[in-house]
């Protein structure tokens, strides 16, 4: 079991924003189990939540930006990276402007600023989602196209091809997330002097310079693009490397383009929400196709998540059997559903029911067609729950339980004589005043067969 990670102490950062060119100062603090990534804008009122989930990317031009309720983030995919590529799940990341300060336009800064913070362990299991299939997701107008396949840990490998001769065709792979600090962080943004041109022609790069973005040049250079550009980023002179690249920078590797898009995966791709066992394989990656494939993988999850079936030992010495049911809910035969009690805790409980033809409802519903009414189904959720919210109290023998609402009822598959039912009810909220609010699921044949969301109060018996 692998436990899920917060840094230990909070720690700042300051610099420029990229894109809007304004001072940031950027926080990390410990967040609490479950809590994922969180953005929080400190500088507008009442500081609100950003999540990073795919959910809220809103564009992709220039980096991924999310935006919530009006309040947006700009270019959160260092930041990201940087807390996946150190194996933190938990932290809450404090911004007094819009976009996180681009430091040298990698995450090496980052990571740097993680591990002089600390990193601890917390109380809770870390989930995975397993890939057990192919799955993948293609941007027909580009080509680009991202697989995730079955692997026993995280791996990431990326594929460019930029069609110039300055950069051509670049791979790179992380095989370890263990090896993003060394391999990966420090691999730099980087532009075309075509693109460069139009984003200073449009001032849409305000906090770039030769330090914190490679600039390839894929273009005869002007004289009047030199002077434009010594403006810009406020040099006296500027010229090109035989390597093709503006001056002032040196190449961490041969391939840092195709690294930096490997770290723009991984940050992309923390907006799943949940931690992969799988490899991923991007063939042309861009932040759009990163951002849509993670909105399809977080969609994928949702679903599997709210379908997948509990595991339980039906064969282990139950919590109570059928005569301390007895003793503690009020029903009897031929109105108790519930056989055995196999596990409860103060927020949930979890009991069974062997369904057999001498059930009586059988008798009518239906004749030559035996089928367990949804009706009954409900009500033993509903018993199982009230076994709960009975143990909640001294004595359990002087209260009866009664329903106060059932919404969001759905039943999914045919319950027939020889099934065995397993009941799980969770609270939705603490128990007050006798009041037991919770979700239901029966499961049968390793299938959801029914939920629903029940309200019951307990009432003593006068």
């Amino acid at each position: 079991m692998v436990k899920q990670k917060t840094i230990q102490n909070e720690i700042s950062l300051t610099g420029v924003g990229l894109h809007t060119g304004k001072e940031v100062k950027m926080t990390f603090k410990p967040a609490p189990v479950n809590n994922g990534y969180t953005f929080v804008r400190v500088d507008l009122e009442g500081s609100p939540i950003i999540e990073a989930d795919a959910n809220y990317v809103v564009n992709t031009q220039r980096g991924t930006n999310l935006e919530k309720l009006g309040v947006k983030i700009q270019t959160s995919e260092h930041v990201l990276a940087a807390f996946v590529g150190c194996d933190v799940d938990n932290v809450i990341i404090e911004l007094n402007e819009s976009e996180p300060p681009i430091m040298d336009g990698s995450s090496k800064y980052f990571v740097e600023a993680i591990e002089k913070a600390g990193i601890v362990e917390q109380e809770a299991e870390r989930q995975y989602y397993v890939v057990k299939e192919v799955i993948s997701f293609t941007d027909e107008s580009t080509g680009s196209e991202i697989l995730l396949m079955p692997a026993d840990e995280y791996q990431v490998t990326t594929m460019v091809d930029f069609g110039t001769k300055v950069l051509g065709t670049q791979n790179a792979t992380m095989k370890n997330i263990s090896e993003f600090k060394t391999e990966i962080a420090d691999a730099r943004t980087f532009s075309f002097l075509h693109e460069l041109e139009a984003l200073l022609d449009n001032g849409l790069i305000k906090g770039g310079d030769l330090n914190n973005a490679i600039v390839y040049v894929d273009k005869e250079i002007s004289p009047k693009t030199i002077e434009n550009l010594k403006v810009a980023f406020g040099k006296d002179s500027i010229s090109v490397k035989p390597n093709g690249i503006l001056d002032n920078l040196t190449l961490h590797y041969p391939n840092e383009a195709a690294r930096h898009k490997l770290l723009d995966v991984v940050g992309d791709l923390a907006l799943i929400g949940t931690r992969i066992k799988g490899k991923v394989i991007a063939n042309k990656p861009g932040h759009f196709v990163n951002t849509q494939f993670a909105k399809k993988m977080s969609k994928i999850i949702k679903i599997e998540q709210k379908n997948q079936v509990p595991v339980y030992n039906l064969n282990l010495e139950p919590l109570m059997d059928i005569h301390k049911i007895m003793s503690i809910l009020p029903h009897r035969p031929p109105f108790l559903f519930v056989d055995r009690i196999i596990e409860m805790s103060e927020s949930h409980v979890v009991g069974l029911k062997n369904v057999t033809m001498n059930e009586t409802f059988f008798v009518g519903h239906f004749p030559g067609a035996p089928v367990m009414p949804g009706v009954i189904i409900v009500e033993a959720m509903a018993q199982t729950g009230g076994i709960l919210i009975l143990s909640s109290v001294p004595d359990p023998e002087n209260y009866l339980t009664y329903f106060m609402k059932i919404d969001n009822v759905k039943f999914k598959h045919k319950v027939l004589p020889g099934d065995t039912l397993v009941f799980k009810c969770d609270l939705i909220s603490p128990i007050r005043r006798g009041i037991c609010h919770m979700q239901a699921s029966a499961y049968a044949n390793g299938k959801l067969v029914a939920e629903a969301e029940l309200m019951a109060q307990i009432a003593r018996v006068n």
